[in-house]
């Protein structure tokens, strides 16, 4: 059960992540709100099933961390130092380009500067990030079935000869 819900909750941040990444109308600072709220709505629900130790909550790092992309403040320096540090999960060209689709919803807003955007990029130039945009939503995580030694010992097995099994030896 476990393994099934870490993978549908990576479905989910692949789904969502791509889809804020390829949509300029729901990167703005009230997507990331609803995005925020949802999954702790998600991860909450993990809790109230005790799943948290499933790994699904970890899957969701890299649309959690691109919800509060959105909702930082992107002006200073120092802003574009938080981003850095704050945005582990996400790829130099992720953060980019939801930097460079970020719309304003009012006019409290502004849009973010191009100057921001390569001070970014210049703080980010020393990670080795894999070179996609995009995230696969039909990666599958490995299947893993607990082992569990059997109480019968081999040596007590009878096998009947009706199995005809005769090259089988015990040893």
């Amino acid at each position: 059960i476990q393994q099934v819900f870490k993978q549908l909750y990576y479905m989910i941040n692949a789904i969502a992540l791509n889809n804020l990444l390829l949509r300029k109308d729901v990167c703005s600072w009230s997507t990331g709100m609803q995005l925020r709220f949802n999954i702790s709505q998600l991860e909450e629900w993990l809790r109230g099933k005790n799943l948290q130790q499933s790994g699904a909550a970890q899957t969701l790092e890299p649309l959690i961390q691109a919800a509060q992309l959105l909702q930082l403040k992107k002006k200073t320096s120092e802003d574009a130092e938080a981003i850095c540090s704050l945005c582990t999960s996400l790829t130099t060209q992720q953060i980019v380009k939801i930097l460079n689709l970020y719309t304003p919803v009012n006019e409290f807003e502004e849009r973010v500067t191009v100057a921001f955007i390569r001070n970014i990029q210049k703080q980010l130039q020393e990670r080795n990030d894999p070179p996609h945009l995009l995230l696969d939503f039909k990666h599958m995580f490995p299947v893993l079935f607990p082992f569990n030694p059997s109480a019968i010992t081999m040596d007590s097995i009878h096998l009947p000869a009706s199995l005809n099994l005769d090259f089988l030896n015990k040893v």
